[in-house]
């Protein structure tokens, strides 16, 4: 191919091409001229006037040959482009891993997109985000850290790792760098649409079709991110720190726990935001393990915090406890009260969504843990004008049958069943006697999601852009609510923990009717010293995702 038919970005691209590692000029046809003019301009770069450029010069990061370029035709083909993503590898023992964005970077403030460039650094309020990320967890024992080889991800690293534990357990691991962007990196977001028209509209609207310099960066992302698991899962330990970026800790996330490049954007990853992944071993030999997402997104700072923006959004809450979900046992009755702990922690939550959101309702379940929570948390809104409280019978708990009030230690012990079956997969099956069939509690709780949306569609319209549902539930309802909201079937139940007195929030920027975006998962610092502290290690068994 002559230099005149190249396309814009191919001088990014030619990885197999020693000249290109090595940065060595080359000739520019005038397609690609104009796409470097662009982006010098963007970076600040001159131009030499015969047309030649050292290519390290626009991207300043080493990268390995492995990507493959998705072909034009893909667009509409189930397989992203004959890109593939990797399973899981088995592994032989339980592992947590705690996956943190990089702190606030010069190009994040500045509002350019970064990509996989390394020319940003990070900001005073980066530093000090991550070493709050530091104090947060500074009490928990990692065996590794692994980073992004970038200067933000990496600076991140160091600060949170700190000077008390062994620097030769920080590894750097190059698939690790953030999505990469092309044509796009250094571009000023504000002048986006103005410079690039639909193809930009495209990267917003329509993300994993979002086609730029001959090539499909999501489908890339995730392909990549799936074939990180097995270098961070194969390192020895139990406790595992990961420090990379926004789009990568996306596809981090949803490629354990199974999703397609489609929920690029669904699951938020703010600037030093934690995130908590359990792994435990496969039912049966060489068989992919379980995994539960334990956190999401846990900033420094509150996730109901909006900056003064008009958010349209769902906020999940646990009930408080009750004495028996502090004994990790089944609920024992519709008629269970709070315990002092649960009264507790609905007042805090009441307090934290006064000082931090305008509620417009509240939805319960209609038994007493559910509705008390609501009362308390109701407390600081009523006698505002447009606020209500009802209860939907489709939030109700699930029904256990004989499992009711029993610990979910015995049921494991009494199981009639595979003895190394989840006790999610029991419900699923329908081997709980006397219990509400799988099938009827997904079918409720999908028509209660469908409820709750309309309701916040209506006080969206009576509002404009701003509204907020504040839906008060049991452990498993929210977790059901959840995997509605995401479009995931059954399956996935047992994937995602809800503790008591938790906060989740979930965003529509597209409004009621669009799609939703999971801003936070199980949010607990603003119960203070009661809080579950982010990187807890359960003493049970880590696949009992939900605390009922």
């Amino acid at each position: 191919m002559s230099p005149d038919d190249s396309q814009p970005g191919d001088h990014f691209e030619q990885r197999n091409s020693c000249n290109e590692r090595r940065g060595n000029p080359g000739t520019l046809g005038p397609i690609m001229a104009r796409s470097l003019e662009i982006r010098s301009h963007w970076l600040g770069l001159s131009i030499p006037s015969d047309g030649f450029v050292s290519r390290t010069n626009i991207r300043n990061v080493h990268h390995q040959p492995t990507v493959i370029v998705a072909q034009e035709n893909s667009e509409s083909d189930s397989s992203y482009g004959g890109r593939r993503t990797y399973p899981l590898p088995c592994i032989q023992d339980s592992k947590r891993v705690v996956l943190v964005r990089h702190g606030q970077s010069t190009w994040n403030e500045a509002g350019r997109i970064q990509g996989s460039s390394d020319f940003s650094r990070l900001t005073s309020k980066g530093e000090n985000q991550a070493e709050i990320s530091r104090q947060m967890l500074q009490s928990d024992s990692f065996d590794v850290c692994i980073h992004s080889p970038l200067s933000r991800a990496k600076r991140t690293a160091e600060v949170i790792w700190g000077a008390a534990r062994n620097p030769n357990s920080l590894i750097s691991i190059d698939d690790l760098r953030e999505i990469d962007l092309y044509a796009f990196q250094g571009l000023y977001k504000v002048k986006g649409k103005e410079l690039f028209g639909e193809v930009y509209t495209k990267w917003k609207k329509d993300p994993v079709n979002f086609l730029v310099d001959g090539h499909y960066p999501v489908r890339e992302l995730w392909e990549r991110a799936s074939g990180c698991w097995g270098r961070i899962l194969g390192q020895d330990g139990s406790s595992i720190l990961v420090v990379a970026h926004n789009a990568v800790n996306q596809a981090l996330v949803a490629t354990a726990i199974g999703f397609g490049p489609t929920y690029f954007r669904h699951l938020l990853q703010s600037n030093c935001g934690v995130s908590v992944l359990d792994f435990t071993p496969g039912d049966a030999k060489n068989s992919p393990p379980h995994v539960c997402l334990q956190r999401l997104n846990q900033t420094p700072a509150s996730p109901l915090s909006d900056g003064g923006k008009s958010r349209t959004r769902i906020v999940l809450v646990c009930h408080g406890a009750t004495g028996t979900s502090q004994r990790d046992r089944f609920a024992s009755s519709p008629s269970e009260p709070l315990s002092p702990l649960g009264t507790l922690q609905s007042t805090m939550i009441g307090e934290h969504l006064l000082d931090n959101s305008h509620v417009h309702s509240i939805v319960c379940g209609p038994e007493l843990r559910t509705s008390k929570t609501a009362e308390l948390i109701a407390q600081g809104f009523e006698g505002s004008e447009d606020f209500e409280i009802s209860s939907l019978e489709e939030l109700r708990d699930f029904e256990w049958g004989e499992w009711r009030g029993r610990s979910k230690a015995d049921v494991a012990l009494a199981s009639t069943s595979n003895s190394s079956m989840r006790w999610q997969d029991e419900l699923r099956l329908s081997n709980v006697r006397r219990a509400e069939s799988f099938k009827s509690f997904w079918s409720r709780t999908a028509q209660g999601w469908d409820t709750l949306r309309r309701r916040l569609d209506g006080i969206q319209a009576q509002n404009g852009s701003n509204g907020c549902v504040v839906v008060v539930g049991h452990n498993m309802v929210n977790e059901a609510m959840l995997c509605h909201c995401l479009n995931l079937d059954e399956s996935y139940f047992g994937c995602f923990r809800f503790d008591s007195g938790s906060i989740s929030v979930i965003d529509f920027p597209d409004g009621a009717s669009g799609k939703g975006v999971v801003r936070c998962l199980n949010y607990t610092s603003h119960l203070d010293r009661w809080a579950v502290p982010v990187t807890r290690r359960e003493t049970r068994n880590l696949t009992a995702a939900s605390s009922f």
